[in-house]
């Protein structure tokens, strides 16, 4: 963003002191519960009731007024309880019910629901000559509405015409619309417009500004511009109202070029800019990210007397933060608190997201710090927050310590950030944290889902915790949350892990009795637990019956077969498995062979494990040397030339086998005095060089062997040989032994006496 200057000095937005503004509440009514009541029943505790309890008319005197009675009624938390005090107070002597009084025991009964009821206090004021106007119906519109019952709020037209012959008026109409728009059902909105035509009741400017809002919310805006030109047909003009609906729905279609349009034809229809019209166009540019245009426009309109208020500023730190200029935004709060606004928890929440997601958490928690010395109680979005981002941040630790704080204070975490903090601590290997943080949030009112139960479940599982893993399965049914097949794979795979096969088929036909589809993971899964429990008939009837159940075995089906039979030294069954893999089109892979040629070597059938690689290398795959050191291992007990060859084979290729065994089995067959001794002796010398320069025993060994088959036809080529060959021998007696036994010593003597003074030794050679 190219701004001159600090933000703040490019659009300054300096409000005068003198301006007085009074205080925002953001503090929401509370909701009152709604007891539900069969009709009936209340109709006849109505009956029944004389007269209300005491409580109800200590207040009120005998010869009470109609007003007195209305604050009472207005007083009384508990329908019932005001029923029974207009029913008292209708059998006084001296008063007769008023339509107010009427309306207010009406709607009384419509927050109960009670529509039944309603109808007969219709019926008492037809008895008692109190005719209702449009403002009683309005009443059954709204709390049918508030039941979503619009049908029935549609079908109170039809009741006040045919059953009191009063004829819903343009008032009526134009709240039903609004009802309706408000509740979305934007097809009963154009049955009512038709309805209101058809009945030739006129519409006014309200009337259609309904309709637009109708349209734009279900993104027609073309039909919402044709209203406005069919408005001329009824000699309206469209107002502010009118257009900036308009604006507002080319806005959230990403069109804010004609919403600006829009706002020239406002200009030039000299219809004058509302502080929401001006509101909904800064909206609009922070949306698109056009933040510099937003805030020069808020300055133009300052010029021509727009004064902002919280939305403006909430709309202008959103704007900001998205924008990535935190900073500018804490500037704005700022600035709001220097002129007397007073920023509420929509703002605090805005700058707390931008701070966490540009990683300012010590910023974001000083925020928070002010947000509470202000008085301005923090919510569940706020902390929600701040622990997101500690798991984001992978504060584990910290973040589960938060949400304990948090909870004690009645904060409830939502699912999501609680499934953060399980999921974090889980992959951090706190399981027993993990474990003991559910049970502690969930104590507190924080309610998991499917997905928190599945990571524990795993978790538990991981950790080899069966028994805790099935009571918090057990506890997730108990929750009402069906588990999936995943979970039941997990629980399976972890009690055939530990060798507890009947828990684990007991689980299997679970799943059956639930309903749960079981897929080839689940088989693969109690089938490998069956083999290696060494259960092979149950194996094999288990996978006669996946087959029954149309599921083709996988290379992991056949695998677990192969694995045992190899492990078993039951190499014919193996060939057998091997050969069921291949005619069903089951890819033969590097682990496939690699369990077959292990399992010859070690049934000492050296021969089909040297076919199996070969046949391995025509098909193209390449030696590594898992496959290859069980094979070199046994080759070395065999044929050492053969292993050699194997071993040099593999070295060319670029895969060398392990080198610590391939070294111990080159060792064994030089003291067993395999031959050709020099061929070994050079490589073994060669890699005691390279790979164990630390490891002196073995280069002592080799001394030992050449001492004992007197061998010795090694030319000393430079004093860093020497040298190496110092370093590797345990002794300076090896050393001197594996010297004087070269021809033609004497022509290294100087560089021999060179090297052992280096190294401190106190013998010198000579002839």
């Amino acid at each position: 963003m190219a701004f001159s200057s600090c933000l703040l000095q490019f659009h300054p937005f300096t409000l005068p002191h003198t301006l007085s503004l009074p205080p925002l509440s953001l503090s929401s009514k509370s909701l009152k519960p709604v007891y539900t009541i069969p009709h009936r029943e209340l109709l006849t505790s109505i009956s029944a009731s004389t007269s209300p309890s005491p409580s109800l008319t200590h207040k009120l005197p005998s010869d009470f007024s109609t007003e007195q009675l209305l604050q009472a009624l207005s007083q009384q938390n508990d329908e019932t309880s005001a029923v029974n005090l207009f029913r008292w107070a209708s059998k006084q002597p001296n008063f007769k019910p008023t339509l107010p009084v009427y309306q207010e025991i009406i709607r009384k009964l419509g927050h109960l629901g009670s529509f039944d009821s309603m109808k007969q206090i219709l019926k008492d004021m037809r008895v008692s000559n109190c005719r209702p106007d449009e403002g009683t119906f309005l009443i059954f519109i709204e709390s049918y509405a508030k039941r979503d019952l619009y049908d029935d709020a549609i079908g109170v037209l039809d009741m006040m015409e045919q059953e009191f012959g009063l004829k819903p008026g343009r008032y009526t109409y134009n709240f039903l619309l609004n009802v309706l728009v408000d509740g979305n059902k934007l097809k009963l909105v154009a049955s009512v417009h038709s309805m209101m035509f058809a009945r030739g009741v006129e519409p006014d400017v309200l009337t259609f500004n309904i309709v637009i809002k109708a349209l734009c919310n279900s993104h027609q805006i073309r039909h919402a511009i044709l209203m406005i030109e069919d408005m001329s047909n009824y000699g309206l003009a469209p107002d502010e109202i009118t257009y900036t609906t308009i604006m507002q729905g080319y806005i959230e279609e990403g069109n804010l070029e004609t919403a600006i349009r829009i706002r020239e034809e406002m200009i030039a229809a000299q219809c004058p800019l509302s502080k929401v019209t001006v509101n909904v166009l800064i909206h609009g540019y922070c949306k698109e990210g056009r933040i510099e245009e937003a805030l020069k426009y808020a300055e133009e309109m300052w010029v021509e007397g727009f004064r902002p208020d919280q939305f403006t500023f909430n709309t202008l730190v959103h704007g900001l933060c998205k924008s990535g200029h935190v900073e500018h935004a804490l500037e704005l709060l700022d600035l709001m608190l220097r002129e007397g606004f007073d920023p509420d928890v929509v703002t605090y929440n805005t700058l707390i997201s931008g701070l966490c997601k540009s990683g300012q958490d010590d910023e974001a928690m000083e925020v928070l710090n002010q947000m509470i010395s202000r008085d301005c109680s923090p919510d569940t979005v706020t902390y929600n927050t701040m622990l997101s981002n500690l798991c984001k941040e992978k504060q584990i630790e910290k973040a589960a310590e938060f949400s304990r704080i948090i909870t004690k204070k009645g904060i409830l975490l939502d699912v999501s950030t609680l499934n953060s903090l399980i999921e974090g601590l889980c992959l951090t290997k706190n399981h027993k944290f993990a474990i003991e943080l559910f049970h502690e949030l969930k104590n507190q009112g924080c309610q998991p889902d499917e997905f928190t139960y599945n990571m524990l479940v795993d978790s538990l599982c991981l950790r080899g915790k069966l028994d805790e893993a099935l009571r918090l399965f057990k506890e997730m049914e108990t929750c009402g949350f069906t588990p999936n097949v995943i979970l039941y794979n997990t629980l399976i795979a972890g009690f055939c892990k530990k060798k507890r096969i009947e828990e684990a088929g007991e689980i299997f036909d679970q799943m059956e009795l639930q309903g749960v589809s079981r897929n080839k993971v689940t088989y693969n899964s109690l089938i490998d637990g069956l083999c290696m429990s060494k259960r092979m008939n149950e194996a094999a009837e288990l996978m006669d019956q996946m087959i029954t159940e149309g599921l083709q075995p996988d290379k992991f089906t056949y695998d677990s077969m192969l694995s045992h039979f190899c492990r078993s030294g039951d190499m014919k069954k193996a060939a057998d498995i091997v050969q069921t893999m291949a005619s069903n089109g089951c890819e033969l892979d590097h682990l496939t062979y690699g369990t077959l040629i292990q399992g010859f070597c070690k049934a000492r059938k050296i021969k089909p494990a040297t076919r199996l690689l070969r046949t391995m290398q025509l098909n193209g795959m390449a030696l590594t040397p898992q496959i290859c050191n069980p094979l070199i291992e046994a080759l070395f007990k065999e044929d050492p030339n053969e292993a050699m060859g194997l071993f040099r084979e593999m070295e060319e290729n670029g895969h060398p086998p392990d080198a610590e065994i391939s070294q111990e089995r080159r060792f064994s067959s030089l003291q067993r005095g395999c031959h050709p001794i020099l061929q070994l002796v050079e490589d073994l010398y060669k890699n005691v060089k390279k790979a164990f320069l630390n490891k002196r025993s073995k280069f002592t060994m080799l001394v030992e062997v050449l001492v004992d088959t007197s061998v010795f036809d090694y030319s000393l080529k430079s004093e860093e040989d020497i040298e190496n060959k110092l370093r590797l021998c345990e002794s300076t007696s090896f050393f001197i032994l594996y010297f004087t036994k070269i021809p033609k010593i004497y022509t290294h003597l100087a560089t021999i006496n060179g090297v052992l003074s280096k190294f401190n030794k106190c013998m010198v050679f000579e002839l």
